[in-house]
């Protein structure tokens, strides 16, 4: 069936409209690609399809070991194969598309709800056959992957984001157990992997049982008094119960090392990036992010889950701006967003198509004239959680885009409200890494107040169409008394 579909698609790739055709483009397929491959991806062995012409046996299947890999790569140069394209299969496709890289193909991936596969009998052999062909007609599109220095990067950067995952899942195994002890720890400290909550933790660990003693550990400021502490360290500790709580500290501990040698990676790599600098006579131009400026008002102490380097300097030198004065932006943030998109967002030509890539704008699906839907796209993109999570913390900020998320929660409820700042957000973001343009606060009352004016002027037209005019209540008063 296949082969049918194949050659009648060759059929017409010769086929052109007349010259006199006033839209000037072809009504039938033309082939776009000439050199292309593709691969159907699995966990033993991968089925490779080249153009009939090439060979004989124009589809073949490899094992996943590196020395068939090499056969693999060989057999496609004997077909004069330049390009190579595959479905995104789990973590299968990562070394197949890493091996032909590095033997100079040029390998693409392709999302796989966007190959449909050919109707009746589903077969590894016609999938690496469609996926060629719709592939060579232009029927899909690559996804975008970063080069290798940023998938470097993003690599330790997803396992250090892994790490704080773990050391998120110990500190409740910590709670957990000192729950069962009824150390109520957790009642009088709101953190209790801080400065005074882990000398409580390891004091436990190493034997002490006297609250007095424990409570004199706390020399931070704290809410709670002397009492409560020591009415909430009063507990029975259990051996079993202790033994959970010190494997819990130690694994803290463990994954504490281990995002600290991430972080020794990630900096290295970060160092060897060049440096930019926007011209001083671009118009609209500003670098907000001055290293030497923010060297001077580095914090002294490290908060917890924070690099451990000034990542913040890094990153301003490398962008060219602060992208941290945004409001609800920081340092490992930007850094969760540069790590998945880019340092320079080079691959997106504008707003709209960054703002497309992360599903944060409406796709208004037409049809018969009308839009039948216009849901954002469900996406997996951590950058895109990653502008979403801080819109959701801006709920209760006293900047512009908290008092947009405020007016965006009462007018479409939170869900879309979320969405909404986190477009703005992106939008924003954007713009400071690829036009070096600074963001002005003008404060949650400024923009309540332009945002009154603004309604106040459209009432103000609106009325005087309707043939009325708008009277303040003060004045409506006056006039009736």
């Amino acid at each position: 069936m296949v082969d049918y579909l194949y050659s009648s698609i060759e059929m017409t790739k010769t086929s052109h409209r007349p010259p006199g055709n006033r839209k000037g483009y072809s009504e039938d397929l033309i082939r776009l690609r000439e050199n292309v491959a593709a691969l159907d991806i699995g966990s033993e062995e991968h089925y490779a399809s080249v153009p009939e012409e090439r060979d004989t046996q124009h589809v073949r299947h490899f094992g996943c070991t590196t020395p068939e890999l090499a056969q693999l790569a060989t057999w496609l140069r004997e077909c004069e194969i330049g390009e190579v394209v595959m479905e995104s299969t789990g973590v299968y496709w990562v070394p197949v598309f890493e091996f032909l890289q590095d033997k100079g193909f040029r390998v693409c991936l392709v999302d796989g709800r966007a190959v449909k596969n050919v109707p009746g009998r589903k077969s590894d052999v016609e999938d690496s056959q469609w996926i060629r062909i719709v592939f060579s007609y232009g029927l899909i599109r690559p996804c975008f992957l970063p080069d290798k220095e940023l998938s470097t990067i993003r690599s330790y950067w997803r396992q250090r984001a892994s790490h704080v995952q773990a050391c998120a899942q110990q500190i409740h195994m910590m709670h957990k157990a000192l729950e069962q002890m009824n150390v109520q720890l957790h009642k009088v400290l709101s953190d209790v992997t801080g400065v005074a909550g882990m000398a409580i933790l390891r004091a436990i660990v190493q034997g002490e049982r006297n609250p007095e003693k424990l409570a004199s550990l706390v020399t931070t400021r704290v809410k709670h008094g002397r009492d409560k502490f020591i009415a909430a360290l009063t507990g029975h500790y259990r051996d079993e119960h202790v033994f959970a709580l010190t494997q819990a500290l130690q694994t803290f501990d463990f994954f504490q090392q281990q995002m600290k040698a991430c972080d020794e990676q990630i900096s290295v790599c970060l160092s060897s990036m060049p440096s930019k600098e926007l011209p001083n006579d671009q118009e609209g131009s500003h670098i907000s992010g001055d290293p030497g400026a923010l060297a001077s008002t580095k914090s002294a102490g490290r908060r917890k889950n924070q690099p451990y380097f000034d990542l913040k300097v890094e990153l301003a030198r490398i962008v060219g701006s602060d992208v941290t004065v945004l409001p609800g932006i920081d340092s490992l943030t930007a850094q969760t967003i540069f790590s998945e998109c880019g340092y320079q967002l080079a691959a997106f030509p504008n707003e709209g198509h960054f703002s497309s890539y992360l599903g944060l704008c409406s796709a208004n699906n037409k049809t018969g004239g009308k839009v039948k839907s216009g849901r954002t796209r469900r996406v997996t993109n951590r950058a895109a959680i990653a502008f979403r999570v801080a819109a959701q913390s801006l709920h209760r900020s006293h900047s512009a885009i908290g008092a947009f998320s405020r007016r965006m929660r009462a007018r479409l409820g939170p869900a879309k409200a979320i969405t909404a700042t986190a477009h703005k957000l992106a939008v924003l973001f954007y713009r400071s890494v690829r036009y070096g343009q600074a963001y002005v606060e003008i404060g949650s009352q400024l923009y309540e107040e332009n945002y009154q004016k603004q309604q106040q002027k459209y009432l103000e037209k609106n009325a005087r169409i309707m043939g009325f005019q708008l009277v303040p209540i003060q004045q409506s008063s006056q006039s009736v008394s």
